[in-house]
């Protein structure tokens, strides 16, 4: 177990704030600092946040931009829903987004958390209803000012910007945040006259040249434009991914890409469920959608061929956009990722292609909720755990210097329970045969969620998990359930990889004290974390409960409820009943930086 540093984050200002931590790591001086700056370290929900992303401005590497699930602009938790209900969300859902921004300008040693304005449950007293307010807020702008919610999943991307004669770093570069978005007003239900047609749409928001001064400014982020619109009233688009062609070698160089699943329906996995993807030639103002052909959906189709989910997107030096996907099967099942192409800027797709045998690390699932989860009953949710984290080695800002290496990494169960590791595999040739795939988890770990960064030079790979290790603990609610994020580095020579070394070592903690920042029975720190990297560092970011305190009355009503297979009402209510940093999920990062 590695030094724990704990700190205290005042709430975030007007000005921002940055929180900057130096940790010991096993090979070497890691950085190791606080992304959610802003959060407050009680007052739950506003204290939670889950599902990172991170990217590097290849242009400027020293810059980066992240996003997570980011609860802090929420009510705090109202009594009368926590204990009537299990849950500090209000059983109509209210207005207040969730999609959380933070930029570093030195290579992820130290974050900033800007505060902008929109509309705002903060201020709330715990109580229902509460309306919300126009004020300070810590996630995405504009949504409120556009009718919609910024609703989380977040996805980050930075790319040229677009000038007079086309796309040219020399114009600068774009951050590009995509995420899933709701008719203001409208949540989880259908609304007539609203801005799209579904339940959940994917938005993109754009902001240029990004500084320390001008992330700190509103004006400087353009409106959100709606990519995926979604086919009809109950649709409900999830887990999308962003990328910009980066490498000015590309044909297609400044296009962006999006992808995502749409489930079609209200309940169930015998709806269809298309991958979408998107594309945008004008620096993201407007988008063309298509329908990837072949994908399956549900009925005889998925019982035969499982359903495709958790999409990556990337492209190469030659601006070859590549599509990554699993093929779920069902639950701790062979299953496989899937590969599709396009040579033409996203216009037309290649033909499915499985490449890689994956096993689902889903050996029990809740029987309250009704989800795979990972250390225990009540536990943590891995419903995409098995899904492909891809990155491609295209030698940005250039493309000059690229290998177009592709490495894919992702948690399995093949070994069995309490041997889940983060497997490795990675292709030479464009993705037509895939070497490995090797183990990157480190002794003692188990595996729960995985992502992978190389180098644009193609020099190093490197590896960042969430760890549990604590084998499964079924119904035994007072028992730890510890875990830990872990970054990991390799080397690439002669085609293959060297063996791991461990660069960072989080702290352990208890995943007993998260849950989702709704749902009180359940724990969470998914549903996925990220890697960047740039020639000579990289970084990883995932879901830190350093901070959290474990609560015993929750742990009695996670008891309670599973004894009788259903929520056991009333609940306790956090806020009295936990101690204040109850929920205190965090985004952390370690950088080589």
């Amino acid at each position: 177990m590695r030094r724990i540093l704990t700190i205290t984050v005042a709430a975030a200002t007007s000005l921002g704030l940055v929180v900057s931590l130096a940790a010991v790591s096993t090979a070497g001086t890691v950085t190791n600092a606080q992304v959610s700056v802003g959060s407050p370290s009680g007052d739950t929900p506003r204290n939670h946040q889950n599902e990172p992303a991170v990217a590097i401005d290849a242009h400027q590497s020293n810059v980066l931009v992240a996003g997570s699930n980011d609860f802090i602009d929420q009510q705090p938790c109202p009594e009368e829903t926590a204990t009537d209900f299990g849950s500090c969300e209000p059983p109509s859902r209210a207005n207040f987004g969730v999609s959380g921004v933070y930029f570093s300008f030195d290579s992820g040693e130290s974050w900033v958390q800007p505060t902008y304005t929109g509309w705002t449950g903060a201020n709330c007293a715990p109580t229902t209803p509460c309306e919300g307010e126009f004020g300070p807020i810590g996630t995405l702008p504009w949504y409120y000012e556009s009718n919609l919610v910024s609703f989380g999943d977040p996805a980050v991307a930075v790319g040229p910007k677009p000038g007079p004669d086309g796309f040219s770093w020399d114009n600068g570069s774009r951050v590009y945040y995509a995420n899933l978005t709701a008719n203001f007003g409208a949540i989880e239900q259908p609304v007539q006259g609203g801005l799209f047609k579904g339940l959940l749409g994917v938005a993109v928001s754009r902001l240029d040249d990004p500084t320390q001064t001008r992330v700190q400014q509103k004006s400087s982020w353009q409106p959100p434009v709606i990519v995926i619109k979604g086919a009809g009233t109950f649709t409900l688009e999830d887990k999308e991914q962003i990328w910009a062609d980066n490498a000015a070698s590309s044909p297609f160089f400044g296009n962006v890409y999006t992808c995502n699943s749409e489930f079609r329906g209200l309940t169930g996995s015998g709806v269809p469920v298309p991958v979408m993807v998107a594309s945008s030639s004008d620096g993201g103002t407007t988008w063309t959608q298509r329908q990837i052909r072949g994908n399956s959906g549900g009925g005889i189709s998925f019982l035969k061929k499982g359903y495709l989910d958790g999409c990556t997107i990337r492209t190469d030096s030659h601006g070859v956009v590549y599509l990554f996907l699993t093929r779920f099967a069902g639950t701790a099942t062979p299953e496989m990722h899937a590969m599709f192409k396009s040579f033409d800027g996203g216009k037309h797709w290649t033909k499915e292609q499985d490449f890689a045998a994956v096993t689902d690390p889903c050996f029990n699932v809740d029987p309250v909720y009704g989800r795979c989860v990972m250390d225990g009953f009540a536990g943590a949710r891995i419903d995409l755990s098995a899904m492909p984290s891809v990155d491609i080695a295209n030698g940005a800002p250039t493309g000059q210097s690229a290998t177009n290496l592709l490495v894919d990494a992702w948690s399995d169960g093949a070994a069995g329970l309490n041997q889940e590791k983060t497997l490795v595999t990675w292709s030479g040739d464009g993705g037509s045969t895939w070497a490995g795939p090797v183990d990157a988890t480190a002794a003692g770990d188990r595996s729960m969620y995985s992502a992978p960064a190389i180098s644009p030079d193609g020099s190093t790979v490197y590896v960042v998990y969430e760890g549990p290790t604590s084998p499964w603990r079924g119904s035994d609610m007072t028992s730890p359930r510890l875990y830990h994020g872990v970054f990991r580095q390799a080397t690439v020579s002669g085609g293959g990889l060297s063996s791991w070394t461990t660069l960072y070592n989080g702290p352990l903690a208890d995943l007993r004290a998260s849950y989702p920042g709704h749902d009180i029975y359940q724990e969470r720190v998914g549903d996925y974390v990220y890697a960047a990297a740039a020639d000579g560092y990289g970084v990883g970011v995932w879901a830190d409960l350093r901070n959290a305190g474990v609560c015993g009355a929750v742990q009695q009503y996670r008891a309670d409820s599973l004894a009788q297979g259903s929520l056991a009402l009333p609940a306790p209510w956090p806020l009295q009943d936990c101690p204040a940093t109850f929920g205190n999920v965090d985004i952390w990062a370690a950088t080589t930086g």
